[in-house]
């Protein structure tokens, strides 16, 4: 199985299509793609996590799929109208090194051991207790400066499955090294690390990484 993430910039007229295509699209892709797992994202700067981070004309969708069945995504309706209703896409194809925590109940990517020395994906996502949103968003900031400064950092984004609670990043690195180095070493994500621990902040977490087989376009 291989992770397969699109990023569509859209053009601002199409803002109410897109709407409806989060609406509807994971029910078209699950009629195709019964035993994958999907999901649509909206997202961010990636720097406060709050609602005001939103960037309302960039979308996204993750999907996990068979290899061979790539073909068939491309020429999905849902990827065909997408493609009709923006200016700019961006498409990884990503495959799973190690996965830990769960994403709605489930351990969504299937791992593999192999080598690899290229360009690493990293998805970060939380399900955020409501009640700690405050507390939460005010303890982001240190950390979201300290990654997007990291060396080896290439680009990141911010990720969600709705405006608030369920957030997340995106991010592409130089190597397993350099992201390492940021989680692990990295002053503020340590502390943010901690600070996790003690203040109990998710009901629901995972850090996922992976070797990025292909690109296509530009994240922007």
């Amino acid at each position: 199985m291989i992770t397969v993430v699109y990023f569509w910039r859209i053009r601002k007229a199409f803002l109410p299509i897109a709407i409806c295509n989060m609406a509807v699209n994971k029910l078209l892709l699950r009629v195709k793609f019964r035993n994958s797992f999907i999901k649509l994202l909206g997202t961010g700067k990636g720097e406060s996590f709050t609602p005001k981070d939103a960037d309302q004309f960039r979308w996204g969708l993750l999907i996990t799929i068979d290899q061979s069945q790539l073909s068939e995504l491309e020429n999905s309706p849902v990827i065909k109208v997408w493609r009709k209703i923006s200016k700019n896409e961006y498409r990884a194809l990503l495959r799973p090194i190690s996965s830990h925590g769960l994403w709605s109940r489930k351990q969504p990517f299937l791992l593999e051991k192999f080598e690899w020395h290229g360009k690493i994906a990293a998805v970060t996502r939380a399900r955020i207790v409501w009640r700690k949103n405050l507390q939460f968003w005010r303890a982001v900031p240190p950390v979201t400066e300290s990654l997007h400064s990291s060396p080896g950092l290439l680009n990141a984004i911010g990720i969600g499955e709705a405006p608030i609670g369920l957030q997340g990043t995106f991010s592409i690195w130089e190597n397993a090294a350099t992201l390492r180095e940021f989680a692990y070493k990295g002053d503020a994500h340590v502390k943010a690390i901690a600070a996790t621990q003690t203040n109990k902040w998710y009901s629901e977490e995972l850090f996922a990484r992976f070797a990025v087989i292909q690109e296509q376009g530009v994240l922007k």
